[in-house]
């Protein structure tokens, strides 16, 4: 036993970290040549695969699934933990509509594409499901990383659609896999009431574990704080599973009980936040790894202008057809409507679906798993590279201030009767130039800090507030309305 253990494990261990210190490092490349980070995790995955440099021999695609799945499980779980209320109500109907009609629509499109270039049709409309739904790691990393931060309705629209696509692309994934295998009758009535039974299952049971899991969180008493992140961990696994196991969508679940948890109060919020922010991007590097291992280089080769082909035409045709169809109705602008075409971006989430085919042994499904991949690929280089210079050409950018050097949190168990808010201090705000000691703050109220570029100023009755601060207030509740008065709103955490 000691010939064979642990050494196995301290190997795979040791070729892991390297792949994962590789990622992280080569991220800070992904800034500078402006490509999704997404993409670099891909193909150093490729590089250190059976037909690269690094010789590692990789093709199972069942562990690929059961990876993909947990990943996606948490980074959607990040997503919808991190997204407020107030944008989802703004946008949900037009989400909800490119979430659905807009997956069929792009199918759809893309079958018709896929038939052009000689594909059979039970072939041409299993591609254009796989790749239907735009991916919700791929969305959040480059919204998230690329610096540059959207106004709110754009960027609500953007992340709520991809978080929410992905039970329509894989509802039509299975069933067209079905079909393909002759085990089913292809798309019609029953399939219809497969995709209504799952969003309104996982709606239901996203709701019921959102609500149940904040009121565990809020009546639990651990005396190590880290059990709280672990607790919300299996929420989150458990907010996937019930629904799937009674035929819901898990997808939708996870994403919908994290909306809901993420919009209460929670004791420990902030190292909530962290933690499971780490194991999004942990979930996002180990899951591009896995499917980079997964693809030959050399089987790319004959499926390329294909790939390249149906990429383009996703890109500049299908896409932006969908968008304006889906939310003209909606009162969106040209210059809008036009860059919620062009970030349309394909990730994981195809690559995962694109298992589905090989693991059930349809017909081509090796070829359509290379073709899917090289739709990702391109889907990543060429609309992903330009998402921040296309944000700023098309004035899409928020007027949010710049984000302070240092943050000042309270960590509680018992929700507090009072709040830590921090506000930017903008040129046009009546309390620039004024001194603490003159502005009328409330009885319990008091200034805790300030941050001044890189400098922390402790705060004092003939401190001046200058442009650019970032002040941060202790208030009571109640008090909350006269704050912002002076102050505009607080910012984000």
């Amino acid at each position: 036993m000691l010939t064979t253990e642990p050494l196995p494990t301290a190997i795979a261990l040791t070729i892991f970290g390297v792949l994962l210190v590789l990622s992280v490092l080569s991220s800070r490349a992904s800034e500078r040549f402006g490509l999704p980070v997404a993409l670099i995790f891909l193909l150093i995955g490729m590089v250190a695969g059976s037909e690269g440099l690094g010789g590692i021999v990789f093709e199972d695609y069942a562990l690929s699934y059961r990876l993909g799945t947990v990943a996606l499980v948490l980074i959607l779980f990040d997503g919808g933990f991190n997204t407020p209320v107030r944008s989802l109500r703004a946008v949900a109907a037009p989400a909800s509509v490119l979430a659905t009609l807009g997956v069929v629509g792009t199918a759809s499109l893309l079958a018709v594409g896929a038939y052009a270039l000689g594909f059979g049709w039970p072939e041409a409309m299993l591609l254009g499901a796989i790749v239907s739904s735009t991916d919700a790691a791929a969305v959040f990393a480059v919204l998230r990383g690329s610096g540059v931060h959207l106004q709110p309705r754009v960027g609500a629209t953007l992340e709520i659609e991809s978080g929410a696509n992905d039970p329509m692309a894989v509802i039509l994934t299975t069933a067209l896999t079905q079909s393909l295998l002759g085990e089913g009758g292809g798309l019609g009535w029953p399939v219809l009431g497969t995709i209504v039974t799952q969003i309104v299952l996982g709606t239901a049971f996203g709701l019921a574990v959102g609500h149940g899991g904040r009121l565990l969180l809020r009546r639990a008493r651990f005396a190590a704080s880290g059990l709280y992140a672990v607790l919300l961990v299996g929420i989150a696994f458990l907010s996937f599973a019930l629904p799937t196991l009674m035929l819901g969508s898990g997808f939708l679940a996870v994403y919908i009980a994290a909306i809901v948890l993420g919009n209460g109060e929670l004791p420990y919020r902030a190292g909530l936040t962290r933690v499971h922010d780490a194991l999004a991007w942990l979930s996002q590097v180990t899951m591009f790894l896995f499917m980079g291992l997964l693809v030959f280089p050399s089987r790319l080769v004959e499926v390329a202008l294909v790939g390249v082909l149906l990429a383009l035409f996703l890109s500049f045709v299908a896409r932006p057809l969908v968008v304006l169809l889906c939310l003209l109705p909606f009162g969106y602008r040209r210059r809008e409507l036009g860059f919620i075409s062009w970030v349309g971006l394909r990730g994981a989430v195809p690559i995962i679906l694109g298992t589905y085919p090989v693991l059930a042994g349809a017909p081509g499904g090796e070829r359509i798993f290379n073709i899917v991949f090289f739709v990702v690929v391109v889907s990543a280089i060429v609309p992903g590279a330009t998402v921040p210079w296309l944000a700023r050409r098309l004035g899409l950018e928020s007027d949010e201030p710049p984000a302070p050097q240092a943050v000042l949190e309270i960590e509680s168990v018992q929700p507090l009767n009072g709040e830590l808010l921090s506000y930017y201090v903008d040129d046009a705000l009546a309390v620039a130039g004024a001194s603490l000691a003159d502005l009328p703050f409330p009885e319990g109220t008091a200034v805790t800090m300030i941050v001044r570029g890189r400098e922390l100023v402790a705060p004092r009755g003939a401190t001046v507030l200058t442009p650019g601060d970032h002040v941060y207030i202790f208030a009571r509740r109640e008090d909350r309305t006269l704050i912002q008065l002076m102050f505009g709103r607080p910012e984000e955490s």
